[in-house]
């Protein structure tokens, strides 16, 4: 028991609104309780192990029972079923590549009359990891006239002292096993490549131009071709001090973009896939007035020339709107911030965003915009993170976790054969669980708060195709999040969007089913055999819909 204290039952007529509300103050505190307590055994056991002392051992709950029944039966009636071991798998060498034959002869004495039975073929995988060092000797030819003309490197080079597959190498190893500039110096030294920790920083991050102006295609492609998108964020080191990443993603593609800020105005900025713009459109002005914005300054702006006819214009960058909202004399913190806001949807829209797309979060409230939908994983991890206080609660809370999951797998059911006509079944159901009353005050908050976003919720039912999670956001951002503990974070604006890039670039070629290392290959030895990433995207989303 976390707890000792146990909360008596309070009888229905004796649960006054003053009553409630001390309770669910009393459940705080206790939750609160052993929380601190909790923290305060960590640091204990911290500060053992830095006297040379064990922690408090921790006992996992047995797995005997978990594990009954689970294993083979020995009866004998299974044997049908049974297949001699390794049976089932595949010849690991049939589709190998041979590069290089070498016939053994036999070492025994053959005795007079033996005959030649062919070979026996033993196939040895192996790599070959050495330098390669080439010279070029470009020729030097002077014209009758004077002028020199002289041999051109391969295209591929760029005029480089360091070949494409060298690059090639440097690139996946940092971006995509995680290995630092200092262990990638290290171990190229011991392989008898001359090369400084500065070049390897300078491969890293210069002349990846086309890098860069492929990762901005997938965004704005990925918006315009697809029906929905989950988005997440975390954090991000950029010279010393703590910033953001915002991840945007669905099965076709992944997109991450650092910045210093996670708020609203920042997610709308990342939305324009490009430049940003300003506009006060209908649009503009219909947001701003839900997000109660006062009348004055919203008159202000309806009345500058920029509204109406004008609007189309827009003011295409940040500073210049800055100073017309200086101009207009709206100078308070929120008035400035709804401004911005609805400004860059009326740009947003004006570029042609859709109305209909889709964007599936966790609750942050910054990307609850447009046509929102919500996470069921974070919903049901509002009542899993619940700390009960005795049994009754411990009962509450896993009856209605089922009754969650139970739903939740309807609904997976549903996305995959929908019935219009159940629609008003799921939201009834959706009203039974999400408004009924339990023993556990807290956890009636909890579920309260769940239905006060029943359409976001339930957006699934008018749209099948959207996910019901942002699992795919958060297993695309861990690896950030990986990168971020080995390295730290980065320190040039240069290193920030190369990183960004080829983040981007990895996840979404792992999710299009190709080589990442192909990828690298194809792009730095110039053969464009992979056709732009933006393209596959848009030709398999015109084709698939994209899995739930």
């Amino acid at each position: 028991m976390p707890n000792q204290f146990k909360i008596p039952f309070i009888p229905t007529e004796e649960a006054t609104p003053l009553v409630n509300s001390l309770v669910v103050l009393i459940e705080s505190l206790l939750a609160e309780n052993q929380l601190l307590k909790e923290t305060v055994q960590q640091m204990r056991d911290e500060i053992a192990v830095l006297k040379g002392e064990k922690a408090k051992p921790k006992f996992k709950a047995s797995r005997l029972d978990k594990d009954a029944g689970n294993k083979p039966s020995d009866s004998g009636d299974d044997d049908e079923n049974k297949k001699r071991p390794g049976s089932s798998k595949r010849a690991k060498t049939a589709q190998l590549t041979i590069h290089h034959t070498e016939i053994i002869k036999c070492v025994e004495p053959l005795p007079e009359g033996s005959r030649f039975k062919g070979y026996r073929d033993w196939v040895v995988q192996d790599i070959k990891i050495e330098a390669h060092n080439t010279k070029y000797r470009l020729e030097c030819w002077q014209t009758p006239t004077g002028e020199m003309l002289v041999g051109v490197l391969p295209e591929a080079l760029e005029k480089q002292h360091f070949g494409p597959e060298l690059r090639t190498y440097i690139i996946y190893q940092h971006h995509h096993c995680q290995v630092t500039q200092p262990l990638l110096w290290e171990q190229l030294q011991e392989w008898g490549v001359d090369i400084s920790v500065g070049q390897i920083d300078a491969l890293l991050t210069s002349k990846q131009d086309s890098f860069v102006v492929e990762k901005d295609s997938l965004l704005s492609t990925a918006l315009e071709v697809t029906d929905s998108i989950t988005v997440d964020d975390s954090g991000a080191r950029h010279q010393g001090k703590n910033g953001y990443v915002t991840h945007m993603g669905n099965a076709y593609f992944a997109w991450f973009a650092s910045t210093n800020s996670k708020s609203r105005i920042n997610f709308l900025n990342l939305l324009h896939a490009g430049p940003v713009g300003y506009i006060i459109s209908e649009d503009a002005v219909n947001y701003m007035q839900e997000q109660g914005l006062a009348q004055k300054p919203l008159l202000r702006l309806q009345s500058h020339p920029l509204y109406g006819l004008e609007a189309i214009k827009g003011i295409p960058d940040t500073g210049s709107w800055e100073q017309h909202m200086d101009s207009l004399g709206i100078t308070g913190k929120r008035h400035r911030q709804i401004a911005t806001e609805g400004a860059l949807i009326g740009s947003l829209l004006e570029k042609g965003f859709r109305h209909d797309l889709a964007i599936v979060s966790d609750g942050a409230g910054q990307f609850a915009i447009f046509l929102h939908a919500l996470c069921w994983v974070h919903t049901e991890r509002l009542v899993h993170k619940l700390i009960p206080l005795n049994e009754t609660h411990r009962q509450d809370i896993a009856r209605v976790r089922g009754q969650i999951w139970d739903f939740y797998a309807d609904l997976k059911a549903y996305q995959i054969q929908p019935e219009p006509n159940r629609i008003a079944e799921f939201e009834n159901r959706f009203d039974e669980i999400f408004t009924q009353k339990t023993s556990f005050e807290t956890l009636n908050s909890a579920l309260k708060r769940s239905w006060g976003h029943k359409d976001e919720l339930l957006l699934v039912l008018r749209r099948p195709g959207i996910p019901l999670h942002t699992n795919g956001s958060e297993t695309d951002i861990r690896d950030y999040v990986k990168k971020r503990k080995i390295s730290g974070g980065t320190r040039s604006d240069l290193g920030k969007q190369c990183r960004d890039t080829f983040a981007s670039l990895k996840k979404t070629c792992r999710k299009l089913g190709i080589s990442f290392w192909a990828y690298l290959t194809d792009r730095l030895l110039l053969k464009n055999e992979i056709p732009p990433l933006a393209s596959i995207i848009r030709q398999r989303a015109l084709v698939t819909e994209p899995p739930p």
